[in-house]
């Protein structure tokens, strides 16, 4: 069997700010991490791979040089091969680009059984690569992804819902996306990091995708980004003490004389 997995390296959003002034992003000193319900993609493929020995598992990832980085974390996993996708002409990519030019790497690498990604990346948390990649590969795709087991040549998966959960089959070759409650991702092992580094990682570039400049970056991208900001902070609260009356009453005063109520 053979099944690749969609991983995004991303800023650590507990560390992120916004410059008030330009608002963008203040990269500078950031870590980046591996996205995390990429991270639960990963770990259910290779829980599958340990199930079936003869399982071969491909992280893929669209990046600046410095994603070899996370690339390596994910072999240190037990992934089996990385592919980086890495050309000036995938820079400024919108989800759109992005899931074609994953498409593309996905095709050259010659397709999978099983296609895994996050539910959605800590940097956009859009959710719309995984569908967007399962649609232009035409394949059937089941989202939310919080459990999934092999019978036979299909997949019983669980999608999460907001009140419950839905049982669904579908035939491979398909498309998954998980969510944090798929499992828990593995610790790397010494010995795979020191192997990691030892591996070598493929890059692809656009000529290698065989694609045009006006499909891939910022060109291909029909979602453009007007402005980031933080929102106002919320002014302190106010403290109403005494008997239980005079401060409902009191707050009842104060709300009709902002007109709330």
């Amino acid at each position: 069997m053979k099944i690749i997995v969609c991983v995004k390296q991303v800023p650590d959003t507990n560390e992120v700010k916004i410059d008030p002034v330009k608002g963008t992003l203040i990269r500078e000193g950031v870590p980046s991490i591996l996205n995390p319900d990429d991270a639960n993609a990963l770990e259910a493929a290779l829980q599958l791979k340990d199930a079936n020995p003869d399982t071969k598992v491909t992280v893929v990832t669209m990046g600046p040089p410095q994603a070899k980085i996370m690339l390596r974390e994910c072999l240190a996993m037990g992934a089996d091969e990385a592919v980086l996708l890495s050309d000036r002409a995938f820079a400024g990519a919108d989800t759109w680009a992005t899931s074609n030019t994953l498409a593309h790497a996905i095709r050259k690498l010659g397709g999978a059984d099983i296609i895994f990604a996050g539910r959605q990346a800590i940097d956009g948390d859009t959710a719309q690569v995984g569908p967007q990649i399962a649609t232009r590969l035409n394949l059937p795709q089941v989202t939310y992804v919080q459990d999934v087991q092999l019978q036979g040549d299909k997949l019983v998966v669980q999608r999460q819902l907001e009140d419950g959960y839905e049982v669904i089959e579908v035939g491979m070759p398909c498309l998954l996306t998980a969510v944090k409650e798929l499992n828990k991702p593995r610790y790397m092992s010494v010995g795979r990091i020191v192997n990691a580094y030892k591996q070598e990682i493929t890059v692809w570039g656009i000529k290698d995708l065989g694609i045009s400049d006006a499909e891939v970056g910022l060109k291909a991208s029909p979602t453009q980004v007007f402005r980031s900001f933080t929102p106002p902070p919320k002014g302190k609260g106010q403290i109403f003490t005494g008997q239980p009356k005079d401060m409902v009453r009191s707050v009842l005063t104060d709300l009709r004389n902002k007109h709330l109520i």
